[in-house]
């Protein structure tokens, strides 16, 4: 049974002899989330659903079995992944720390909503559109979609802090365009609730043009406010840019360190060669970005052992 559940874990994380069968299994999947995203938006469509009601209602039923196997099989070979092999610990307390990561929530919620609607008698319409949410089990297999879990992870202190900036700059904003405006538009400027539609478009630099200031004062209130908000709104975004660009470089220079540490006489053997691109594709890099970072170490291996025959420092 363990060898089977380890062969299983294999294959759910394409490592290994397995790593094409994981592949394969990764499209299959991604093939299936894609093609339920847009059932579920066609099925919106009140005379589409009617006419296609039976096969709407098939492919929910065979997605949802197969999005349930697949959360209850990687539950269950968890316990054999690098990250959880490692913890001295219970099988048992393994998987309840697998269940609890994010990545396991997002495949919980993507059969959730199925399930409520199939036991209980709920509002349908808002769980077909909570069912959308399976868009994100993407993130599973899109490497980019993992980098930016990771730099909002890495950063989440950083983006509290801006948040908690920003929410303090929009009760300002409110008070302020309250006390400016309200006399003159009672109706858009009565209280400081009403007022935050406007401080919100603002700071956000949408500005729907639906509420605005008219009196002068007002007026020169909501520039300055306009002017705050462009750089309100750079420091998450500056955030996640660095944070981003920081997980692609780490990626990089962990391949090269793995690439540095798998050439030791000049070449690669088959079996390095499958390491590598095992690792390549874990790490979300592309085969350009690989070959490049293995001919770069093999010309500097070359160039050493070449010094060292000619008796000369590389």
């Amino acid at each position: 049974m363990q060898k089977l559940r380890q062969t299983i874990n294999q294959v759910f994380e394409s490592s290994g002899k397995y790593q094409r069968a994981g592949h394969f299994l990764d499209a299959l999947l991604i093939t299936i989330i894609m093609i339920n995203v847009v059932a579920i938006v066609l099925e919106s469509v009140h005379s589409i659903a009617t006419e296609y009601y039976n096969e709407f209602l098939m492919l929910e039923l065979v997605s949802v079995a197969i999005f349930s196997a697949e959360y209850l099989i990687r539950a269950w070979t968890c316990v054999d992944r690098v990250k959880y092999a490692s913890m001295d610990c219970s099988n048992t307390q393994k998987r309840i720390r697998y269940i609890l990561s994010p990545l396991a929530i997002i495949d919980l919620i993507a059969i959730l909503p199925s399930l409520l609607m199939f036991f209980f008698a709920l509002d349908l319409r808002f769980l077909r559109v909570l069912r959308l949410l399976r868009v994100f089990k993407l993130t599973r297999y899109s490497r980019a979609m993992q980098l930016l879990l990771q730099a909002f992870i890495d950063e989440s202190s950083s983006l509290l802090a801006a948040f908690f900036i920003m929410a303090v700059v929009l009760i300002l904003a409110s008070c302020g365009i309250y006390l400016l405006e309200h006399d003159i538009q009672p109706d858009k400027f009565g209280s400081i609730p009403a007022a935050m539609w406007w401080a919100m478009a603002t700071l956000t630099t949408v500005g729907y043009g639906d509420v605005v200031p008219i009196t002068p004062i007002g007026k020169l209130f909501g520039g300055i406010i306009t002017l705050v908000s462009m750089g309100m709104v750079a420091i998450p975004t500056g955030l996640l840019a660095s944070s981003f660009s920081e997980q692609v470089r780490k990626r990089r220079q962990l391949f090269e360190d793995a690439t540095h540490e798998q050439i030791t006489d000049g070449k690669l053997s088959d079996e390095q060669l499958h390491h590598l691109e095992d690792l390549r594709y874990k790490l979300g890099l592309s085969k350009l970005e690989a070959n490049k970072a293995i001919k770069a170490e093999l010309n500097k291996r070359s160039s050493h052992l070449f010094c060292r025959h000619c008796g000369k420092r590389p």
